[in-house]
C-alpha cells in the first residue's frame, strides 16, 4: 500500500528559487500517488510573491488529482503575508503538526 500523507518542510525565504524547489517536490509526491500533503512552514522566515504563486500552483496541482493540501506552523511574518493577501481564507492554516495529526490523519486512519 502506498503512503497517502507526506510532510514537506521548506526553510529560509520562500522566494523564486525555493518556490521552484517546493513545486518540484510536491509534483514528485503527486507522481507517487500521495494524496495528502502538509507543508510545514516552521523554518520559513519570509515569503515573496513567487512563494505565494508557488503555493497557488501547488494547490491547483493537488486539487487536480483530488488530493488535499494543508499548511501549518506559520511564523508571524509569513502569517502577515497570508493575511495581507487573504491567502488564509484559501489555505486555512493549522497551528502545527500536532493539529494536522489530530484533525486530518485521525480521520483517515
Amino acid at each position: 500500500m502506498t503512503n497517502i500523507a507526506e510532510i514537506v518542510q521548506p526553510s529560509g525565504i520562500l522566494s523564486q528559487e525555493n518556490a521552484d524547489l517546493l513545486k518540484s517536490e510536491i509534483t514528485s509526491l503527486l507522481e507517487k500517488k500521495i494524496k495528502i500533503i502538509l507543508i510545514d512552514f516552521q523554518d520559513v522566515t519570509f515569503m515573496t510573491s513567487a512563494g505565494i504563486g508557488a503555493l497557488v500552483a501547488t494547490l491547483k496541482a493537488v486539487n487536480a488529482v483530488e488530493g488535499k493540501l494543508y499548511i501549518c506552523s506559520l511564523s508571524e511574518q509569513v502569517k502577515t503575508v497570508f493575511e495581507l493577501t487573504r491567502m488564509e481564507r484559501i489555505f486555512k492554516p493549522l497551528r502545527n503538526r500536532q493539529e494536522f495529526e489530530e484533525k486530518v490523519l485521525t480521520e483517515i486512519s
